[in-house]
């Protein structure tokens, strides 16, 4: 009996609660940082696929902007109302513009086709620049909305475009933002844009220069120069429909 009483108890092995305790809080604040830390990583990731799709849209939409302006025909697709002899070749405000250009690839089917860039509200009320398009051949208005507009930007906090043509003696001059010369097609077009958003992407300069015969933009008030645009403007209409090609 002695001899039992004078045995130390041995300790059990294991965890005492507040060791538990503290084991569970510091798993907690490791699962924590880590869940933080891949959300993180996966915003980052987004946003990143975000501004490089959006990078892309710019420049295509960049590309194909220059592209078009530079290849406006001064063709009419219109007639001024109340005057008859004013044909429309280019019709341009802030936030739109009118012209004739071919289109690139299998959309240039048909031949050259009346063109419409503007700035307008999406649903959302949002502003993006759009595009829409019809054949020069036998056009209306109404075929102008035949299809859905194609959208080339979005997010857009504000746009506008600018205008740079000729004066009486025939000198260019300076940036304005409306055109009031329908019958002629400006000497160069300007659009700026400013992107909203978290998106950090800035619009590159867009000066388009009209690349067309000399001619054709010619603004002074002589007969001899109405009727070189007039001239002009037939045969290139001729040149489109195939008129005066020799036949093989």
């Amino acid at each position: 009996m002695r001899k039992v009483l004078n045995q130390v108890p041995q300790r059990v092995a294991g965890f005492t609660l507040v060791e538990l305790l503290l084991a569970i809080t510091l798993m907690s604040i490791l699962l924590g940082l880590t869940y933080s830390g891949l959300r993180a990583a996966t915003r980052s990731s987004i946003q990143g696929e975000k501004m490089l799709a959006a990078g892309g849209e710019l420049r295509a939409t960049h590309q194909f902007l220059r592209r078009q302006l530079n290849q406006m025909l001064p063709l009419s697709f219109a007639i001024a109302d109340g005057n008859e002899e004013l044909r429309i070749v280019f019709e341009g405000d802030t936030k739109s513009i009118r012209f004739v250009a071919p289109m690139p690839g299998y959309l240039g089917t048909g031949g050259p086709q009346v063109q419409l860039v503007e700035v307008m509200p999406d649903d959302d009320g949002e502003l993006v620049l759009q595009f829409s398009h019809a054949l020069l051949q036998g056009y209306e208005e109404e075929r102008m909305y035949d299809r859905d507009p194609v959208i080339l930007l979005e997010g857009v906090a504000s746009a506008d475009f600018e205008f740079m043509g000729r004066d009486e003696e025939g000198q260019v001059s300076g940036w304005t933002g409306g055109w009031d010369q329908q019958d002629v097609l400006p000497v160069a077009v300007r659009l700026n844009v400013e992107f909203s958003g978290e998106l950090n992407l800035r619009w590159p300069d867009l000066v388009a220069g009209v690349k067309i015969d000399e001619l054709a933009m010619q603004v002074t008030g002589a007969t001899s120069n109405r009727q070189g645009r007039r001239n002009y403007q037939q045969k290139v209409q001729e040149m489109i429909r195939g008129k005066g090609q020799k036949r093989q």
